[in-house]
């Protein structure tokens, strides 16, 4: 028997023509002949005939070619396919088209290293402009690489910008990242131009990162400058400063924009590390403009009027998804330092001031807040909201209850999942489509995302890998380095050739609707029985006494049940006792199965977490399994390092019995 699906929001028809989605729809119908009717319509259409879909999204967003273009999608067998063969166009170009003269705000920045300040669209033209003409004085041109150790700031924004407008190549690191993470990424690039800044503030804490930067210098000999953006404490020794590269000039010159192909590299997103050395993942100009374009203003709705927040460090793939909302005209606001110092609060009382119409977040900062029992839009008047927005890893069912508790009707809760791997969603939902608790509304437009079998058969209804079977344009360029391409097939293509597996473990509705239940390599395979991980946080994290958890299945050589390991963390202001464990298998047992019991329950401290709020469950297996620390993965990538602490002693304990 089938469930009935808990409905927590429908959109509002006397609204949908209000929406950009409805008014692209309208488009197709009076340009193209295309009628699709309505949102699945549309995503029918999308993914059976892309080549058609994505020249539409070329036309309506008034993509400029510098060179005629042959065609929009020479077909092949992924990843043997090429995008609008013949283009020449450059992505900032089309950020920054428009903006001379425009004095409407385009970046409020907060900081808490130094008082927030603003940039309008014109002066953010002026000052990509004189940086461009700055690192062209370094020999910085079209192929080269421009790496960045710098926060969420404007300049790292415009730096950015600049160095895409030459046809060069960008790649960034947070600050927080120590020194071996950031060359184990940066060394593969080989840079010619390093942007750092000396130190930062967490929240009231002063970070020195001077010797870090001494290390990176030292371990990259391809560079021919470092430039130091101020911000706390003083330059590497040798490194010119960002006021010599921006000059001194009254006024700035004419912004001048290299065309480059479709499919030139555009940025580096490097993967989190945690499994092996980070991938070089390139992506290019077409593909990031082209779905950058289709997202926000389709699936996010976002345009000039709108402003949109979402917090992220220059490592995670939303700091360059936070940069592609200016393509809308819509304004961002970038925050760097402690999202929650001085308490949890703080990125909601920031988007208040702000007047955010879009504010994105983690599924942590969204349970904190209803464990903190905060009331944010009483509480920091965030009347102007529209759309909360959330990404990372699954949310469970009661903090979709919290959000329309909190906001009602008038918010959408767009719940949704991707990768860095695209720089892209794969599914979420948008203004024109139901949510339904637990549950994410359905796959992007463009995406023909499906769940397969082992056998590579789609299942609907069943948990399966998540595929996608249509090609899309920010597929990525490929990996760094990788020149004949066997990495980048064996990562994607391998599993079932001529068909992307992401890596995630998902059940498609026969709504279209569909439930991530975790990365499948960190499925569980208990007696046979595959159980997704985020199952059981879904039931763990609704208990009162559990603020957080992690679960790993340690395998029986011979096909057993192995070991199933619990760890809790007590939510606020609880105990997790002998009776709690009791509760929480008996939670899971009648939710879910009686393989889904832990053999274990270890209370901790904390959850290891990368910087992007994704629970490491297969580096902490790896570890359990008796693996060191420093084999599995950097400690850098934590959010918290001491959160592996409790691990190691558990491993400790393992190997000793």
């Amino acid at each position: 028997m089938t469930e009935t699906p808990e409905l927590l929001w429908s959109p509002d028809p006397s609204r949908s023509k209000e929406h950009h989605v409805e008014k692209f729809i309208s488009w197709l119908s009076e340009t193209r002949d295309v009628q699709v009717g309505d949102w699945d319509g549309l995503w029918d259409w999308s993914v059976s005939e892309p080549g058609a879909f994505w020249a539409a999204i070329w036309d309506y967003f008034g993509v400029t070619s510098h060179a005629p273009v042959t065609g929009n999608l020479e077909p092949g067998v992924m990843p043997d396919v090429s995008w609008f063969p013949g283009a020449r166009l450059n992505y900032s170009e089309h950020l920054l088209r428009d903006t001379l003269g425009d004095h409407t705000v385009a970046v409020v920045a907060h900081s808490q290293t130094r008082p927030e300040h603003s940039l309008t669209f014109d002066q953010l033209h002026h000052e990509v402009a004189k940086v461009r003409q700055g690192l062209e004085r370094l020999g910085v041109g079209r192929g080269d690489r421009v790496v960045a150790y710098l926060p969420n700031i404007p300049e790292t924004l415009v730096a950015f910008l600049a160095t895409a407008s030459l046809g060069a190549v960008w790649a960034s690191c947070a600050p927080e990242f120590g020194a071996q993470s950031v060359i184990d990424r940066f060394e593969q690039l080989q840079p010619k131009v390093l942007l750092t800044i000396a130190g930062y503030r967490y929240g009231d804490k002063e970070i020195d990162r001077t010797e870090q930067c001494v290390q990176i210098i030292a371990a990259l000999p391809s560079l021919s400058a470092v430039v130091h953006v101020p911000y706390l404490g003083e330059g590497p020794a040798g490194s010119i400063s960002w006021a010599d590269l921006v000059g001194t000039a009254d006024a700035a010159p004419a912004l001048q924009f290299e065309p480059v192909p479709f499919d030139h590299p555009l940025f580096v997103l490097f993967s989190s590390g945690t499994t092996g050395k980070p991938k070089a993942i390139v992506h290019g100009h077409g593909g990031i403009l082209l779905e950058h374009l289709k997202n926000h203003t389709l699936s996010w709705d976002l345009g000039r009027d709108d402003r949109m927040m979402w917090f992220s460090t220059t490592a995670w793939m939303m700091w360059n998804m936070l940069a592609s909302t200016l393509l809308t005209k819509a304004s961002i606001v970038m925050f760097d330092g402690n999202p929650m110092f001085p308490d949890v609060s703080e990125q909601w009382r920031i988007a208040g001031a702000c007047d955010v119409t879009m504010f994105g977040c983690s599924p942590g900062l969204l349970m904190s807040s209803r464990e903190h029992d905060l009331r944010p839009r009483e509480e920091h008047g965030l009347w102007r909201l529209r759309q909360v927005a959330v990404a990372g890893s699954p949310l469970p069912a009661e903090g979709y209850r919290w959000v329309a508790e909190q906001f009602g009707d008038d918010v959408l809760l767009n719940v949704g999942s991707g990768g860095t791997d695209l720089c892209a969603g794969i599914v979420q939902g948008s203004p024109v489509q139901p949510v339904w608790v637990n549950e994410i509304s359905g796959a992007c437009l463009g995406v023909a995302a499906k769940a397969y079998d082992e056998l590579g058969r789609q299942v609907v209804g069943e948990r399966g890998e998540l595929v996608i079977t249509v090609p899309m344009p920010s597929m990525p360029v490929g990996f760094w380095g990788d020149d004949d391409g066997s990495k980048y097939r064996a990562a994607y293509f391998e599993t079932y050739p001529g068909v992307w597996r992401h890596g995630d473990w998902i059940r498609f509705t026969d709504r279209g609707s569909c439930v991530v239940i975790g990365r499948s390599d960190a499925t569980l395979n208990r007696g046979g029985v595959r159980l997704g991980t985020a199952e059981f946080y879904g039931v763990l994290e609704s208990l009162p006494a559990v603020g957080d958890s992690l679960v790993v299945h340690l395998e029986d050589s011979s096909g057993g049940m192995g070991e199933l390991m619990l760890f809790v963390v007590p939510a606020i202001g609880h105990e997790i006792s002998t009776e709690s464990h009791a509760d929480i298998r008996r939670e899971l047992r009648n939710q879910l199965s009686p393989r889904h019991v832990p053999d274990t329950i270890t209370v901790v401290p904390s959850i290891p977490i990368n910087r992007t709020g994704k629970k490491l469950e297969v580096p902490v297996k790896r570890i359990l399994l008796g693996e060191p620390v420093d084999a599995v993965m950097s400690l850098d990538v934590l959010a918290d390092p001491t959160s592996i602490d409790a691990f190691v002693a558990a491993a400790a304990q393992r190997s000793g019995r």
